[in-house]
C-alpha cells in the first residue's frame, strides 16, 4: 500500500484517506490504482459497516487528479484511455460498493475530487469549503457517469452552470443545491461524521445493503433485472439471523445486535 492512501479502523468504520497534504491532496495514477484495491477490499471485509473518505489536514478533501502527471500520463489517446480506466475503476468501486460511504470534506474538492465525492452515497462538509469541476478550463469533458450523477444531485440547469463556467462553488451554495448533504463547523464535521455513522452501523447491514442496492436500481433504471435481484434480496432477509434478532430486540425492549447474517 502506497503511503499517500492511508487506511484506519475504528469498530466498524474504515476511513481512507488521501494523504498528500503539501500538494493539497492531488491524486496521482499510483493514488487512483490503491483507492480501486483498497474500496474493493473494505467492500469484501465483514468487519466494515461504513467508510469515509477524507483528505489528510484540513485544507483539501483533494484539489482533483495531479495535473503535473499529464504531459506523461494523459499525452495522447493511448495514455488518456488507459488513465481513463484507472480511474473509473476508482468511481466505479466506490459506487458501486455495498457498504454506506461519505465523503468528509474539509477545504478545496474540485475535478477529480468531485467525482469520488458524488460516487459516495453523502456528502458532509465544514464550513469554508469550496468545490468546483475546472474541466473546461483544460479542455477535457468530464465522465459521464461522474456528469450523470452531478445531473442527479443538483439538477441539469445547476449542472450545466458548474460545468459550462468551471467556477468554485462554495460550501453554502453546495448545500442550498443539494450537492453537499450536511455543512458543520470545521470543528465539528469529524465528530459528527463518525458519529452518524455509528448510528448506520448499529443498524441491520442487509437493510441497509438492501437500501442502497434499491437506490442504484432507481438510479440505473428499473429492469426486470434490479427487480428480481431486489426481491431475492428482501427474501433472504427473513430467513437470516439478524431478522430473527431484531425480532427478540424489539419485544424484549432492547438494543439489537446485528451480524449481518
Amino acid at each position: 500500500m502506497t503511503q499517500d492512501i492511508l487506511v484506519a479502523h475504528d469498530g466498524g468504520i474504515a476511513t481512507v484517506t488521501f494523504n498528500r497534504p503539501k500538494m493539497r491532496n492531488a491524486i496521482s495514477l499510483a493514488m487512483w490504482a490503491e483507492i480501486a484495491r483498497v474500496t474493493e477490499g473494505l467492500a469484501k471485509d465483514d468487519s466494515v459497516r461504513a467508510i469515509v473518505y477524507r483528505g489528510a489536514g484540513h485544507a483539501a478533501f483533494a484539489s482533483g487528479a495531479d495535473i503535473s502527471e499529464f504531459e506523461e500520463n494523459r499525452k495522447d489517446t493511448a495514455t488518456a484511455l488507459a488513465y481513463g480506466k484507472q480511474t473509473d475503476a476508482a468511481y466505479t468501486g466506490i459506487r458501486l460498493c455495498p457498504k454506506p460511504t461519505v465523503a468528509m470534506v474539509f477545504g478545496f474538492c474540485m475535478g477529480g475530487a468531485m467525482a469520488i465525492a458524488m460516487a459516495c452515497d453523502l456528502r458532509f462538509a465544514a464550513a469554508g469549503s469550496r468545490f468546483g469541476i475546472p474541466a473546461a478550463k483544460l479542455s477535457i469533458i468530464y465522465g459521464l457517469d461522474a456528469v450523470h450523477q452531478l445531473v442527479d444531485l443538483v439538477g441539469p440547469a445547476y449542472a450545466k452552470d458548474i460545468l459550462y463556467s468551471a467556477r468554485t462553488v462554495d460550501a453554502e451554495e453546495a448545500l442550498r443545491i443539494g450537492f453537499i448533504q450536511r455543512l458543520l463547523p470545521a470543528a465539528e464535521l469529524e465528530g459528527y461524521t463518525y458519529e452518524y455513522l455509528k448510528t448506520v452501523a448499529a443498524n441491520a447491514p442487509l437493510s441497509v445493503r438492501g437500501t442502497k442496492a434499491q437506490v442504484r436500481a432507481i438510479f440505473e433504471g428499473l429492469s426486470d433485472a434490479h427487480r428480481a435481484e431486489l426481491r431475492q434480496m428482501g427474501m433472504e432477509t427473513f430467513e437470516s439471523e439478524d431478522y430473527r434478532e431484531g425480532t427478540r430486540a424489539f419485544l424484549e425492549k432492547r438494543p439489537p445486535r446485528f451480524h449481518g447474517r
